[in-house]
């Protein structure tokens, strides 16, 4: 499996990909907002994009599609249920589904609803494992919940699905936010030492250059997989007073996103 980012250089920070089969060159494009950036690095390569994937609904991931089916004849995947919302979809997937890209490729569907009800995140069959997060899994944060999603499925996505992948798990976000998220993670851990240390590495930094963190990684200074960390619920209740001693995971996870929300 090869991939590409791509880096949109837009207001939104987006990432697109391309997913590519080694032996055939056919390539699978996800959310290619910036289509005009993904048929050139799909033209450089010699790679053909015959499917591309939206892993949600929203517009700055789905507004490539028209422009880049016109011009490659691929087909649109989406969450089953999105069909309503994303014009065009051929394919809709649901759990489990396996999206084969030439001949060496397999992308196993994830259901991951959170930032939308209706998002699709993709972990590939590979010995190095990777995981396109969409808006459901930033580096060191979390998607919001604002347009159509609900913090308590994105907080059963964390810790039911993601949680549960191989720590070495590569992961391939929909937009680089990664030095305001580790800035997020100081003001409320500053101790984190794995934060300040890669906070001078990503500050001000190019992202088509960026850093590909691992799940592993991501425990360590993304504060949406520390739910028990004592100093963490500390400087929640300095926000929140009236959190519990020993608040579950599920309302430090709320009350994490609540604060994001306004940070």
């Amino acid at each position: 499996m090869i991939v590409e980012r791509i880096w949109t250089g837009n207001a939104y920070r987006n990432f697109n990909y391309l997913i590519a089969c080694p032996e055939t060159g056919e390539a699978l494009a996800i959310d290619p907002l910036d289509h005009e950036k993904c048929l050139a690095a799909a033209k450089a390569k010699g790679w053909q994009i015959t499917q591309i994937l939206n892993t949600h609904e929203h517009r700055d991931h789905t507004g490539g599609n028209e422009a880049m089916v016109a011009a490659t004849g691929a087909r649109l995947l989406a969450h089953f249920r999105a069909g309503a919302r994303i014009a065009g979809v051929d394919r809709g997937v649901k759990a489990g589904d396996i999206i084969k890209v030439g001949k060496r490729v397999e992308l196993e569907c994830m259901d991951t609803p959170g930032h939308t009800m209706c998002h699709i995140c993709l972990r590939s069959h590979t010995d190095q494992p990777a995981l396109f997060s969409g808006d459901t899994l930033f580096n060191a944060g979390a998607g919001n919940c604002h347009n159509g999603g609900d913090p308590g499925e994105l907080y059963a996505t964390f810790v039911g699905q993601l949680a549960k992948l191989p720590d070495d798990t590569k992961i391939y976000p929909g937009h680089d936010y990664i030095e305001n998220n580790l800035r997020f993670t100081l003001s409320i851990e500053p101790e984190n030492s794995a934060a300040r240390a890669l906070l001078p590495h990503v500050a001000g930094h190019d992202p088509k250059t960026s850093i590909v963190t691992t799940l592993k990684d991501e425990g360590q200074f993304n504060t949406f997989f520390r739910l028990t960390s004592a100093s963490v619920i500390a400087r929640l209740r300095e926000s929140f007073p009236d959190l519990p001693e020993e608040p579950d995971p599920r309302t430090v996870f709320l009350k994490l996103r609540e604060l994001r929300n306004r940070w």
